[in-house]
């Protein structure tokens, strides 16, 4: 299944060039969330119509997952990646250029072909660069380029927006995918395509013992997980009562240890993933249920959502590792359906986080998110196993 023999030296440096695609990728998905207010100016819209760039690149990377592995099931798939960061490039010279809302869109549509496709061939990449054992850190390594894009992507986009532009900070993103690129097509080996993938694979996966069980536990901690961010900064303006600078120190605290996170998780799944499953999204659920309980202490607060952070940042490299454990034939049909079902569960956590919130403020909010969370922890403890799924 490798492509790398366990004598060989793992491609650390390939896994690397991902690393940076991640950036690139993730630090463009989210920067129209800080540069909405000039963006719409500039064209002309309303600032709810700019923020459909953020929707529709979200949708197309749905779909995306759901088709990129057949769809390319007879290229290399260092010619797919290579094409994912092309598409990266494209995408933010479209939307740095674009006179209008539709050539806006269409950047913002290749954006979303190029998420979906990497997301979901990362997990079945980094089978074939480092051996087995070692990939938790790697998977750990290019989540981490997630961690630091969040990080980075919102400040920069509008403390640079108000000095040069938001077009000008576009085309800043548009060299960081450069950069990808060349790295990549330095790094990067060959990599046979899986020729026998069709679409009615993913219904097969999905029929395996544990897959479909797994993946919903996986739905549940995001959906659970996005319920949560998406009303942090209600929940810090009217029960801890901060001002928007300690908003600000406590959001740039949750980054930080979610960077962390990404390198604990690689750390704690070497040793034991189905423990790592299991406690980070339980803690994750008793701190919403704690922020719900006795929210209202700045430091204890920020100290919560810290922690939430760090826990969080394990999800991802975990549940991407046991992708590859349980399907290991077929990891990158596995990795597209786990990408959708994400993907849909970002959706439908902010959704009903939105209607929670209009019934019970931030506070019910976080008292939802932590029951779904405590729930996943108990089907991941009760229905969910790590160990090769062999089709039925």
């Amino acid at each position: 299944m490798n492509d790398i023999s366990p004598r060989a030296a793992p491609a650390w440096s390939a896994v690397f060039s991902m690393t940076l695609g991640v950036f690139g990728l993730v630090t463009a998905e989210f920067l129209p969330v800080s540069l909405l207010t000039p963006m719409a100016s500039d064209l002309d819209i309303s600032e709810g119509m700019a923020g459909q760039t953020v929707t529709a690149t979200a949708a197309i990377a749905l779909v995306t997952s759901l088709l990129i592995t057949a769809a390319t099931r007879r290229i290399d798939r260092r010619y797919v990646l290579l094409g994912f960061s092309m598409l990266l490039i494209v995408s933010n010279l479209l939307v740095a250029l674009a006179p209008n809302m539709p050539l806006l869109l269409l950047g913002r549509v290749l954006l979303g072909i190029a998420l979906g496709g990497f997301w979901t061939m990362s997990a079945a990449t980094v089978m074939r660069l480092v051996p087995e054992e070692s990939v938790p850190r790697a998977l750990s390594m290019i989540f981490s380029g997630v961690s630091v894009a969040t990080i980075v992507a919102a400040p920069m986009g509008s403390f640079f927006g108000d000095i040069i532009g938001w077009r000008n900070v576009f085309l800043i993103a548009a060299m960081f995918g450069v950069l990808a690129l060349l790295v990549q097509f330095a790094t990067l080996p060959r990599m046979a395509p899986n020729a026998q993938t069709r679409l009615k694979t993913l219904v097969e996966v999905l029929r395996r013992p544990m897959v479909g069980l797994g993946i919903l536990a996986a739905a549940m901690i995001f959906a659970g997980h996005f319920a949560f961010f998406t009303y942090i900064r209600p929940f810090l303006e009217t029960v801890t009562r901060v001002d928007v600078n300690g908003i600000s120190s406590i959001l740039l605290g949750f980054g930080l240890a979610n960077f962390l996170g990404t390198f604990l998780g690689g750390f704690m799944l070497e040793r034991n993933m189905r423990f790592t499953q299991i406690v980070m999204p339980m803690t994750m659920g008793i701190l919403g249920l704690g922020l719900s309980g006795v929210g209202g202490i700045p430091m204890a607060d920020a100290l919560m959502v810290a922690l939430w952070g760090m826990a969080f940042g394990t999800v991802p490299v975990a549940w991407s590792t046991w992708l590859t454990r349980t399907v290991p034939d077929e990891a990158e049909s596995a990795g597209g359906l786990l990408v959708a079902a994400i993907q849909f569960a970002i959706a439908s956590g902010a959704a009903v986080g939105g209607l929670v919130f209009d019934t019970s403020g931030a506070i019910g909010v976080f008292a939802v998110s932590g029951v779904v969370l405590l729930m996943a922890a108990l089907l991941i403890l009760f229905g969910v196993r790590t160990r090769v799924a062999i089709p039925t």
